[in-house]
């Protein structure tokens, strides 16, 4: 079968590789009729090389249709159509039964001292084999594909593999008050749908803040204020324009959509640079233990909130050394959550908005539908974020 994979910094490649077979009686195998591209593997693209392997197979926000399953999978079968959420739980271990399948007792990644494995993402998390592919092997096949009506264009359901429920998750952990206030930072694809998200749950206002022309336009367009942080010459004039707005307080809860890479970070980024053009081995060391994140969004967002409100942070953060501003959080009485979305968690309560009606977008949420074939431009285009991408979906 063909399959991105990942071959070096800023370097994909499609190639033939062995299809997947059943090998545990928990295994199905998913022929992929859509697979996104998401920030997340940006990161592998750029950041995180010094966990990854020449050869990984990316993707992690697949859907397609059931073609096997094992003996241990009752609830599947061949022909089904299915979101594969992207990370891999068994749906019976204390954690699974707790809401937290991110954090699987089953597929924990011990020896990395991780959360449960997720598909497509690095040895930190297992290094299975990822979507962006013709055919998937998914484990724990029991508990973890999403089965969804026949009928509706892919569009409409594969957004559950991630991009929903991990919007939806960070507009949870963020508690906003019914009529209450909630800046979003970083309005790519999560948070941009966290802004939706955040309206159709009754927020009364919602701020959005980029620096790209097209997410600014998208947000705007659905009713959200925007704020272009070209416009402004220091992030303390972002913060009293958004402050001006919620009665000089700031808002009840600020969602960090951006994480590791974010603008504005110089010092931090040149770290990551260096750590990612040294030996993987020593590159990967080394990250283990003294990398840091380019924290520019954070920082605005623990200045941003309001005293006694809530930082959601829902863009991947993978620093073991970096500094916090711990007086300000605790001075400021805030309260933090953070994490990987428990995807099953949330299903149930989102697919209700998935209806004609469409109150979340979901159709033509996607800017670019590309062949899979066409992955290493993607990427790059995305990458760069060129020719108005925001958000990719792959069809093999």
């Amino acid at each position: 079968m063909k399959a991105v994979t990942w071959q070096g910094k800023r370097d994909v490649r499609v190639e033939n590789v062995p299809d997947p077979t059943i090998q545990e009686p928990t295994d199905a195998v998913v022929r992929i009729t859509s697979s996104g591209l998401c920030g997340s593997d940006l990161h592998l693209y750029e950041v995180l090389t010094p966990f990854m392997t020449p050869g990984d197979i990316l993707g992690h926000e697949p859907m397609g249709i059931v073609e096997e399953v094992g003996a241990g999978v009752m609830d599947l079968r061949a022909g089904d159509r299915v979101v594969v959420p992207f990370q891999i739980a068994c749906g019976d271990c204390w954690m699974c039964l707790n809401g937290l399948p991110t954090q699987c007792e089953t597929t924990q990644v011990t020896g990395e001292g991780m959360g449960a494995a997720l598909f497509g993402y690095t040895r930190l998390y297992g290094a299975v084999p990822g979507g962006q592919a013709e055919y998937l092997r998914v484990p724990q096949a029991q508990y973890g594909p999403i089965k969804v009506p026949e009928g509706p264009p892919d569009d409409r359901f594969v957004y559950l593999s991630d991009v929903l429920p991990t919007a939806w998750q960070a507009v949870s952990y963020a508690g906003v008050p019914e009529g209450g206030s909630i800046a979003v930072l970083g309005l790519g694809p999560i948070g941009d749908m966290a802004c939706r998200i955040a309206q159709v749950r009754g927020a009364g206002s919602v701020f959005g803040v980029d620096l790209v022309t097209e997410r600014l336009r998208r947000a705007r367009d659905r009713g959200v204020e925007t704020f272009d942080l070209r416009d402004f010459d220091s992030e303390k004039d972002l913060i009293t324009a958004i402050r001006d707005r919620t009665d000089g307080r700031g808002p009840d809860a600020v969602i960090d959509a951006v994480g590791t890479e974010a603008h504005g970070s110089a010092a931090a980024r040149l770290a990551q640079q260096a750590t990612g053009l040294l030996p993987r081995a020593l590159g990967g060391k080394l990250a283990e233990r003294f990398s840091v994140d380019r924290l520019a969004a954070l920082h605005t967002a623990i200045e941003l909130v309001r005293r006694g409100g809530t930082l959601s942070l829902v863009g991947v953060y993978g620093g073991t050394a970096d500094p916090l501003p711990l007086l300000t959080l605790f001075d400021k009485q805030l309260q933090i959550r953070m994490g990987q979305a428990n995807v099953r968690r949330w299903a149930d309560e989102i697919m209700p908005y998935l209806t004609d009606e469409d109150p979340l977008g979901v159709d033509d949420f996607a800017t670019h539908h590309v062949p899979l074939t066409d992955a290493p431009h993607a990427y790059e285009m995305f990458q760069r974020k060129q020719d108005g991408a925001v958000k990719v979906l792959m069809r093999p």
